[in-house]
């Protein structure tokens, strides 16, 4: 039975943020392995159908766990953090900062979440800043030059570019300010562990250290 109170504020659906690089490389991986350990296990002779059933059946889920698996699902009320091996979930009330440094992450009742969903790419983030500064400059010119400054005027009404994991940052502080007052994002933060991608891995692990013990 559900603890939360109903409420009349409105929930709308959640925004999903990952790394579509990640979603992409993951994809090949798979295939990757798919391929080699398949091919293996249906052609292979002795020993190999089993070894590479074993990697099969430790590098998929960590595959998985690393690439494609990695979420940010937020709404009005509350933020789900999905992680490699865990999922967070944050009512914005708990929540205390959001923030964006080498890494994306959360601060909340004393801990750190890392956004793995949400790369911090130094590159992309010196390009805005070029971008901005050589705006800057355009903006500087064109006033100098226009009586009115008209041009400059419109042209600083768009928004400066900003790398990605800047904007993401952004729009969750942006829910977290608005969200923290409603009856909805009260609680406290819930951790629980992913066994469904921990113990295939595990499994995967204990059958290789078995079969190189054995041979």
């Amino acid at each position: 039975m559900s603890s939360q109170q109903p409420t009349d504020e409105p929930v709308y659906d959640d925004r999903v943020y990952r790394s579509p690089m990640a979603v992409v490389t993951g994809v090949l991986l798979l295939a990757l392995i798919a391929w080699l350990c398949g091919d293996a296990i249906v052609r292979g002779s002795g020993d190999s159908p089993w070894f590479a059933a074993a990697i099969a059946l430790l590098a998929v889920p960590l595959t998985v766990a690393f690439t494609i698996r990695p979420a940010v699902f937020a709404n009005d009320d509350r933020m789900r953090v999905r992680n490699p091996f865990r999922i967070i979930e944050l009512p914005w009330a708990a929540v205390d900062a959001v923030r964006a440094g080498y890494s994306a992450e959360v601060l909340a009742e004393g801990s750190k979440y890392q956004l793995w969903s949400v790369p911090v790419s130094l590159r992309e983030r010196k390009k805005a800043s070029r971008q901005q500064f050589s705006r800057r400059g355009g903006l500087t010119n064109k006033g100098l030059s226009s009586p009115e400054g008209g041009d400059a005027a419109s042209a600083a009404a768009v928004e400066p570019p900003r790398a990605h994991a800047d904007q993401v940052v952004d729009e969750l502080r942006e829910l977290a300010g608005r969200g923290a007052t409603r009856a909805g994002a009260r609680g406290s933060v819930r951790v629980r562990w992913s066994y469904e991608v921990i113990a295939p891995a595990v499994a995967g692990a204990v059958f290789l250290i078995v079969l190189l013990a054995t041979r």
